[in-house]
């Protein structure tokens, strides 16, 4: 029989004591758990980003039930908040669970013989007193002290960052990234969560940031849209955006005036976030918006391509026209007349660049002008960035 949850207006809540883990993602914190809930016979299954759970601890955990194909039921936790133990059995195993270093199963045992329920009390708010416990001196009372707080410190991250519409998997990517300073991380400047975590894009950071209060003309909304733009670009394969064409785009999206737009841009540029040059496309001279990185690319690029014209030409004398012909007996094919142009200008070129989509005949292209140089006793290197080209 499945226990009966409690109902709320946002789901499901199952609350229950951590028997075992059963397997857990360092990466990610996913975990699966077996809970002792009360009034249920056996234990029950749960999922979920539980960062740091360990044997003993209570968690009360807010889901949905599922059924799994393989495992059985199970409950899906969309989010969790610890749930200190009431009871001294509840206390000793949560503190020899190995959740707090420096304490251990025989010194959990020794803490809650000398103070009973109230072991949690102490280490809270009279650390002093645990002195007077054997085995216990100022080391180990520093040491105690530092994961407890460690403890405090994720739970409260935890409870703020879910509090503000982040999901569990979010906010443990976003402790790991930012530790104890997450709050302040957030709260200071909420934009930083695209730049700074993976699978957080501009549109979360924006929802974060109207729950925190952010206006919506505020400069740094501002900004952290112009970088969105101009990184959702350089996916679509753009190195740079059109200065017009971003502040015209920045102010549809955010929903505010050119201006702003345009004065987001220049301080981006003053910081060194953006570059900017001037650019000529069919009319007037106008300003072109790089990210950083890109601009940097594109120059080192640049230059490399320079440095390979710069050099000396250093293939032997070839008769393409024979050669061309050579090629195509040895394959038994013929070479259209734009191939024939290419390999032509390949063997005479110290640098070409060959586009085409899917099935233009680059590869065969390619092939004509790696064997003609073969058969002449060419050194040859290649290289590509995906393993079906390589």
């Amino acid at each position: 029989m499945t226990p009966s949850p409690i109902q709320t207006e946002t789901g499901r809540i199952l609350e229950g004591a951590v028997e075992k883990i059963v397997f857990t993602n360092p990466e990610n914190a996913w975990t699966v758990v077996r809970l002792a809930v009360p009034g249920r016979r056996g234990l029950v299954t749960a999922v979920g980003n539980l960062l740091e759970v360990q044997p003993g601890e209570t968690l009360r955990l807010a889901g949905s039930w599922v059924q799994d194909k393989k495992f059985g039921e199970q409950f899906r936790a969309e989010s969790y908040t610890r749930v200190r133990p009431a009871t001294v059995e509840g206390i000793r195993r949560y503190l020899g669970s190995g959740l707090i270093r420096g304490i251990g199963p025989k010194m959990a045992e020794r803490l809650v013989e000398r103070f009973g329920a109230g072991t949690l009390e102490v280490i809270e708010s009279h650390p002093e007193r645990l002195r007077r416990v054997p085995g216990i001196g100022p080391k180990r009372v520093k040491q105690i002290l530092e994961a407890w707080e460690e403890q405090r410190d994720i739970q409260r991250v935890m409870v703020f960052l879910q509090g503000h519409g982040i999901s569990t998997a979010f906010a443990i990517r976003i402790y790991k990234t930012y530790g104890s300073e997450a709050e302040a991380v957030v709260t200071e400047n909420p934009y930083r969560l695209a730049r700074d975590i993976f699978g957080i894009g501009f549109k979360t950071a924006d929802e974060v940031a109207a729950q925190l209060g952010v206006p919506k003309d505020s400069p740094r909304r501002a900004e952290a849209g112009v970088l969105y733009l101009l990184r959702q670009a350089s996916d679509d394969g753009h190195l740079f955006l059109p200065r017009a064409r971003l502040v015209e785009t920045g102010a549809e999206l955010l929903g505010v005036g050119e201006a702003q737009i345009a004065a987001a841009v220049d301080a981006l540029v003053v910081n060194r976030d953006l570059v900017e040059h001037a650019w000529a496309q069919e009319g007037p001279w106008e300003k072109a918006v790089y990210l950083e990185d890109l601009e940097k690319a594109e120059a080192g690029l640049a230059a490399q391509v320079r440095r390979l014209l710069d050099r000396p030409v250093a293939l032997p004398p070839l008769r393409v026209e024979r050669a061309i012909r050579w090629f195509e007996e040895r394959e038994g094919l013929e070479l259209a007349v734009q191939q024939r142009t290419a390999v032509a200008e390949a063997l005479a070129s110290k640098v070409l660049v060959i586009t085409g989509g899917p099935g233009t005949g680059k590869t065969t292209l390619l092939r004509a002008v790696v064997e003609i140089l073969d058969r002449k006793g060419c050194h040859l290197a290649l290289a590509a960035p995906t393993g079906r080209a390589a």
